[in-house]
């Protein structure tokens, strides 16, 4: 098992994750892409020391892209949306 200070890659702000904030209590992370939801709980417990709710995750795949006859490939990723605990805050997210 890893750390968990590796699990967490870190947040993904967008309009609809602070939104998300704002409405449901909810943060949206980058994580690795091998950790479950489980280990991700487990991983923002420790870390911001707050009481997880629910943990939501979503897997995305890389883009294909090229630069004249050269193809590659972006990196695969996963997002997980945090609920946390009422009256639970991470104050790192709140000047976000």
């Amino acid at each position: 098992m890893k750390a968990y200070h590796h699990l967490i890659k870190g947040p993904l702000i967008t309009e609809k994750s602070h939104l998300q904030k704002e409405a449901g209590n909810k943060i949206t992370l980058k994580v690795d892409v091998r950790a479950n939801k489980i280990e991700i709980r487990q991983a923002v417990e420790e870390v911001f020391k707050v009481k997880v709710a629910g943990v939501n995750t979503c897997r995305y795949e890389g883009k294909k892209k090229r630069l004249g006859r050269y193809e590659g490939k972006r990196s695969d990723w996963k997002k997980a949306i945090i609920t946390l605990g009422p009256g639970e805050k991470i104050p790192f997210f709140e000047g976000v």
